[in-house]
């Protein structure tokens, strides 16, 4: 995230909705399975997102566009 954005508007309802995108924290991430997720440097607000392949190219789109973003990566994971 950018420095004071708001994580809630990282996506909106309707793309959750209509994606059933999870965003979650680093310690939501690790709950439901997600390992070897390290620390992100001091300061920094870090939310993970997991969809659907198919949805992936419309978070890509969503997230280029969003000024609260202030960088991320993909992954895909089977």
């Amino acid at each position: 995230m950018a420095p004071g954005a708001d994580p809630a508007t990282l996506l909106s309802p309707e793309i959750l909705k209509e994606t059933g995108a999870q965003v979650m924290t680093l310690d939501e991430a690790r709950k439901v399975g997600f390992a070897g997720l390290a620390e992100p440097p001091g300061g920094k607000v870090v939310r993970l997102i997991a969809v659907k392949k198919r949805d992936a190219p419309w978070i890509h789109r969503t997230l280029e566009t969003n000024e609260g973003v202030g960088g991320f990566q993909m992954h895909d994971v089977d």
